[in-house]
């Protein structure tokens, strides 16, 4: 099955992909995703900034609805998901998170990882990011 990521301009690198966000040479304020003109300081220049690919669940909650669009629901429809903000040190990073409902806990250790988000027309298998237990508790 042909793969591809649902937006390139979130990620650095394709194998393993890598999130990347942007810093600001002003002030040092980091942001994901990427953007023009810094949110804190509106002074410097936003810089690509790659992130940590392991951090720390901040919060998290259960997505029991379908999000608005542009979400596209899987062939089954939609099941209800865990979603939360992460903690990569310098930013906290809204995602998908994989862990299962019994071991999701605020600062349970998380890595990257890559997820089926739809199938378009043609096939194409389309992956975004999520979070996922971390066994190492690596930071």
């Amino acid at each position: 099955m042909t793969t591809r990521l649902i937006d390139d301009s979130l990620f650095e690198g394709a194998d393993p992909p890598r999130l990347v966000g942007a810093r600001c040479t002003g002030c040092g304020t980091v942001v994901f995703p990427r953007q023009e003109a810094c949110p804190r300081c509106s002074d410097g220049t936003m810089a690509t900034h790659p992130l940590p690919v392991s951090g720390r669940v901040w919060s998290w909650t259960v997505q029991a609805f379908p999000p608005k669009p542009p979400y596209r629901p899987p062939a089954g429809g939609h099941q209800p998901y865990l979603v939360g903000y992460v903690d990569l040190g310098e930013v906290l990073v809204e995602a998908r998170l994989t862990a299962s409902r019994p071991d999701i806990r605020i600062g349970l250790p998380v890595r990257l990882a890559t997820v089926p988000a739809f199938q378009d027309e043609d096939g194409t298998e389309v992956l975004t990011f999520a979070f996922g237990p971390d066994a190492e508790g690596r930071r």
